[in-house]
């Protein structure tokens, strides 16, 4: 229609009203004020209804004041839309800014993948360190991330704290988020690195099955199969001498480092396993960076406690060892950031089958870094279980998308 308080004429302006009757509106249309930078100017429209009575008052009318500044412009008609209420509900130039903030096609999984890769690397540089304990390396990683995170919660203005009823929650989910990395990394230290990679990522399975339990989730047959075929594939990993004798090839050292390693590997499962029931637990009431600053935290203090109770704390070697440490923490930073971003893009189903790149890296960071060749049994473990993995994760996919109809 335009702005009223112009120069255009009366003609050049249209009004669009649905009437009950053709005859039954007059539309009277009043501009008021001849002066365009008076602000008091005001226009006036006029809905007179037409229809009269059942008495027969000729003259009986109802009539609308409409007012308003004459700064404001009125939108044409013939760039709105209306719905079947006839209220707007959207414009061309809406639909274009609803396009743009599409996200691009498969940058979720772009972001899983690239957590993948940062979180393989890691698990190599923590193999490749000589004389640092693994709960050493842990702690140094949590101070970097604790500096990281602490401008973050200033800028977001979240608090160090968090929500009164979610504390508790918060510090179960740094106690076992830090213990899972530190049993992790002491695994890898020693046992092969794909057989501690592999024990490490039956986490999911383990996820449903204590989701059953606490959070009271649906438990399928498959689930139970999934478990038997992920425990199927950790003794085939482990290799105990009850089963398969006491000559046991593909071990790094004795049978005795190498049974630590399976037990602390299953054991951060287990903890990454339950560190992922409490953040479904508490679902998006607490912003992601105050979950991590808790498992930073918690996990700086326990480190330093277990160090020096254990008196393993020892100073890095100058140069490559202490580059190494500090790119540790910046990748375990960056890490959880990607893998958060490809949360909040994708589903966690599609996340979690691109996480199968890490067992994949895993034997081939092996092979050419170590020169180790991964035997039959690692290799069937292996299969069990990212079968299983892979198999919880579609089923969880199948099930969201594709709901049941009560």
């Amino acid at each position: 229609m335009g702005d009223l308080t112009n120069g255009n004429s009366i003609d050049d302006r249209g009004l669009s009203v649905v009437p009950r009757r053709e005859e039954d509106i007059k539309v009277v249309f009043h501009k008021v004020g001849d002066d365009d930078d008076d602000e008091h100017t005001t226009e006036r429209v006029h809905l007179q209804s037409n229809s009269h009575d059942e008495r027969g008052n000729d003259e009986d009318a109802r009539t609308r004041t409409m007012e308003s500044s004459a700064k404001q412009i009125l939108c044409p008609l013939l760039y709105c839309r209306t719905g079947g209420g006839e209220d707007p509900i959207s414009t061309d130039a809406e639909d274009t800014v609803t396009k743009e903030k599409k996200h691009c096609p498969g940058l979720g999984l772009f972001y899983g993948l690239l957590a993948t890769v940062f979180f393989s690397v890691i698990a190599l540089l923590v193999k490749t360190i000589d004389g640092v304990h693994a709960v050493e390396i842990s702690a140094i990683r949590c101070f970097f991330q604790m500096l990281f995170v602490m401008p973050m919660l200033i800028y977001h203005k979240t608090g160090f704290l968090g929500p009164r009823d979610k504390r508790v929650y918060l510090v179960m989910r740094g106690f076992l988020g830090s213990n899972a990395m530190i049993l992790l990394y002491y695994a890898v230290q020693q046992m092969p690195l794909a057989d501690a990679t592999v024990i490490m990522f039956s986490n999911p399975v383990f996820t449903a099955l204590l989701a059953w339990i606490f959070l009271k989730e649906k438990c399928t047959i498959w689930d139970c199969v999934f478990t038997v075929f992920t425990l199927a594939g950790v003794i085939m990993i482990a290799r105990p001498p009850f089963i398969f004798g006491a000559r046991i090839e593909g071990i790094e050292g004795d049978y005795t480092n190498h049974l630590k390693g399976t037990i602390a590997a299953f054991g951060g499962a287990i903890g990454a396993a339950c560190t992922f029931v409490i953040l479904r637990k508490m679902g998006k009431s607490v912003h992601y960076y105050l979950s991590v600053w808790y498992y930073a935290v918690i996990g700086f203090i326990e480190c330093v406690i277990t160090l020096f109770i254990l008196g393993e704390w020892t100073i890095p070697f100058c140069g490559r060892d202490r580059w190494i440490l500090m790119l540790i923490a910046i990748l375990g930073i960056a890490g959880q950031t990607f893998l958060t971003k490809a949360l909040q893009i994708e589903k966690a189903g599609p996340v979690a089958l691109m996480r199968t790149v890490d067992v994949v890296l895993a034997f081939i960071f092996q092979f050419i870094f170590f020169n180790r060749k991964p035997t039959m049994w690692s290799l069937g473990g292996a299969c069990c279980v990212v079968v299983s993995t892979c198999g919880v994760a579609l089923r969880k996919w199948y099930s969201n998308t594709h709901p049941r109809k009560s």
